[in-house]
């Protein structure tokens, strides 16, 4: 019997494969539901992996994750996310899947052991980078090896694994702890690990995007309206922060080159895009003390 958790036998499994449909299901969704508790005692480690991944971006670092398998899916689901949604720019988010972008159409498992292809893969980690490393049980040798060497390179490393005393934690600066039950499926990391872990990769990229100053009131304020649905949810947004009428927020977006926080600025009064270009500059990037000091500037020209 396996010492790991993510490998141990699960209590009610016995005779899975003889009971009826729905029962294996509610036993499947139990599992899961289960696996999503463990991520409530990861949160002061998210909390401390969102500051680092925020103050990377911010300061024009790299943001790497690195994993293998099913985890690696869980990664690079998060990865993929960030610039649509955020407008975090594509080249300062790196994917490291062992096997490469080619394993997707066959997920074999050899290359969670490629210990050179880590190596290889990590050599383009610098010191102001960040590398969120992933592995259910925490020992998997490419996510080890790119921790290690991306470490030794002076690189911020966030662990996230699901065995208490993951050798992975060893390299981390957080380490996010995703305790799970064994699988109903023993073994299966892809069910209730890998629903913990999409969920804390859920929790920390939003985190670091509330940071950065993504996010207003519930609203992804820096997405890239690429498509007729997101430049429909933009103008929203800009209708909804602004209380102006779609058609107004649709002519803002416009003018401003498809910027949901410029078309906020300009539709408070800001007398251009450049005047709210820099009050964003100087706010940081964030809308709400751009706003308000888009605000002072009127109140104190009244005054005056």
């Amino acid at each position: 019997m396996s010492s790991n958790a993510t490998e141990a036998r699960h209590g009610k499994a016995e005779g899975l494969d003889t009971r009826e449909p729905a029962e294996i299901l509610r036993l499947l969704a139990a599992g899961q539901q289960q696996a999503a508790k463990a991520v409530d005692d990861a949160i002061p480690a998210i909390a401390q992996a969102a500051d680092i991944v925020a103050s990377t971006l911010r300061s024009g670092g790299k943001l790497f994750y690195a994993g293998a398998g099913s985890s690696g899916l869980m990664a690079m689901a998060d990865a993929l996310e960030l610039p649509g949604t955020y407008g975090i720019p594509r080249e300062q988010i790196v994917l490291l899947l062992a096997g490469g972008i080619s394993s997707l159409t066959d997920m074999e498992g050899a290359p969670e052991d490629d210990v050179a292809l880590a190596k290889k893969d990590a050599a383009i980690v610098g010191r102001d980078d960040c590398v969120i490393a992933v592995s259910a049980s925490g020992s998997t040798p490419y996510a080890l090896a790119v921790a290690d060497i991306a470490h030794r390179r002076g690189a911020r490393i966030v662990a996230m694994a699901n065995n208490a005393g993951a050798e992975l934690f060893k390299r981390a600066d957080v380490a996010i702890l995703l305790e799970t039950p064994p699988e109903v499926v023993a073994g299966s990391t892809r069910m209730g690990a890998g629903t913990a872990q999409k969920m804390a990769f859920n929790m920390l990229s939003t985190l670091a995007a509330v940071k950065l100053g993504h996010v207003h009131d519930g609203h992804m304020v820096n997405l890239r309206p690429d498509n007729d649905k997101l430049r429909a949810r933009a103008a929203r947004m800009v209708a909804e922060i602004a209380g102006i009428d779609m058609d107004e927020a649709g002519i803002l977006m416009g003018s401003a080159q498809g910027s949901v926080k410029v078309a906020v600025l300009l539709a408070a009064g800001a007398p251009g895009t450049e005047v709210a270009k820099a009050l964003l500059a100087r706010s940081g990037e964030v809308l709400r003390v751009a706003l308000s000091e888009l605000q002072a500037n009127k109140s104190s020209m009244k005054r005056a």
